[in-house]
Order: C-alpha cells, then sequence, then structure tokens
C-alpha cells in the first residue's frame, strides 16, 4: 500500500511539470548539444561553440599578447551568444500570446533548421560561419531549457553537471543523503547522454564530412514531435503557463 502512495505521488510530481521539463526532453537535448561541441571542434576549427568562456580567454590572451586585432575577433561569437540570449528573452511573450504552439516548441524547429543548413556548408568555408551559427542557436537553447522537473539545469555543456555530481557525493559520503544520490545520479546520466552524443557525432564525421551534422537532427526530431503533440493535444491548455526557472 505504502509503494503504491509513493508511485501515485511521484506520478502527480512529474505530470506537475510541463513537457519542455522532463528528463527524457532534456537527455535529448544533452545528446544533441554533446553532438555538437564534437561537430564545432572536429571539423570547424578546433572550437567548442556551446559556451563562451573558452572564447573571452581566448580574447584576453590574444589582448594581453599585443594581437589586438585577432584578440577583438572573439567578440563575434560572444555577440551571437549574447544575441541569442536576447531573443529567446524578447519572443516567449509574443508567441505565448499567438496560442498555437509554445517557444520552446519553435526554438526546436528552428535549431533542426539551422543545423540542417550548416550540413550543406562546405569544409572549405570559413568555419567562422559555422561556429556563429552553433553560438547563436546554443545560447537560445541554455536560455530557454533552464529547469528539469524543478532541478537547474544546463543542456549545452557539463561544467555544472560534473559540479553537482561531486555535491552530490560528498552529501551522500557526509550525511548518506538518499535525495543528493538520486539528483547526483540524474546529473551523471546527463554527462552521459553528452559524451554518447559526442562519440556518436566524432564517429559519423569520418564518413559524412560536414554533413554529419545532420545526426544530431534525429534526437532533435524527437524533441520537437513530444512538443507539438504536447502543444496541441496534452497541454494546450496550458499555454501561458511558464516552465519553471522563467
Amino acid at each position: 500500500m505504502v509503494n503504491v502512495r509513493k508511485k501515485v505521488e511521484t506520478k502527480s510530481e512529474v505530470s506537475n511539470y510541463l513537457s519542455c521539463e522532463q528528463r527524457e526532453i532534456f537527455a535529448l537535448l544533452m545528446m544533441s548539444a554533446g553532438m555538437m561541441g564534437a561537430y564545432t571542434y572536429i571539423l570547424r576549427g578546433g572550437v567548442f561553440c556551446n559556451a563562451q568562456t573558452a572564447n573571452i580567454v581566448i580574447m584576453s590572451i590574444e589582448i594581453g599578447k599585443g594581437n589586438i586585432r585577432s584578440g577583438l575577433y572573439y567578440l563575434i561569437p560572444i555577440s551571437a551568444y549574447c544575441l541569442g540570449a536576447l531573443i529567446s528573452e524578447a519572443l516567449p511573450s509574443p508567441i505565448k500570446r499567438m496560442g498555437f504552439l509554445r517557444w520552446d516548441t519553435y526554438l526546436i524547429a528552428f535549431e533542426m533548421i539551422v543545423l540542417l543548413v550548416i550540413g550543406f556548408i562546405p569544409l572549405s568555408a570559413p568555419h567562422n560561419i559555422v561556429q556563429v551559427m552553433v553560438n547563436f542557436i546554443a545560447s537560445m537553447q541554455y536560455n530557454t531549457f533552464r529547469q528539469m522537473e524543478g532541478i537547474p539545469m544546463a543542456t549545452t555543456f557539463c561544467t555544472n553537471h560534473v559540479r553537482q555530481v561531486g555535491i552530490a557525493l560528498a552529501k551522500v559520503i557526509r550525511k548518506r543523503d538518499v535525495s543528493a544520490a538520486k539528483r547526483g545520479l540524474v546529473h551523471l546520466g546527463m554527462i552521459c547522454c553528452f559524451f554518447f552524443g559526442g562519440a556518436v557525432l566524432t564517429v559519423a564525421c569520418r564518413y559524412f564530412a560536414e554533413k554529419a551534422i545532420w545526426i544530431a537532427l534525429l534526437p532533435e526530431a524527437v524533441i520537437l514531435c513530444k512538443l507539438v503533440y504536447a502543444d496541441l493535444v496534452v497541454e494546450h491548455n496550458m499555454l501561458g503557463k511558464k516552465p519553471s526557472g522563467h
């Protein structure tokens, strides 16, 4: 009887979250982000475009060396990332008033279009083009999908996930905290999804070159189907509800 009650409570807790906040969506987002990270590093200039720390560090190094022009170049990807965050903050409200689909759903559709276009850009083209495109969509994804079932989470890089695993281990060792262990396993699972996506895309790059990025369309297509179904059928009366963390 107790087990049945716990299962009902767990199901009820999960149902309180929108589809765009659920675990499988975040796992697929992490997988897709791992693919984008591997793709830009292997084929598009040896950089990671999912976050901007590296670009700021390189810019500071270049300017510190006196290479002002090459250092200032990094303002381009940084600005693209900033623009992505700005747009992802500005668009949800007008899109909500349309009453058709959520912003999250439109974003995934837009990401798929960008990834499709990237696959048509030959490797002979300047890598900066693809880098800025990935900067832009990664920023919007990071700013849009903020919490998974109440847990703050980044979907485009792993730094915080690694930190949270360390925190969970400390709590388990010191306090035998079961809830911390469960949360740590969630973050570890996200790291594994990111790792899997990067490994798969690395293999694909050997065979498909610039078109390897199209493999990232697979997890994104699953996400899009789930979100469209939720928006039009299951959660249509909740289009005005904000996801956690917004």
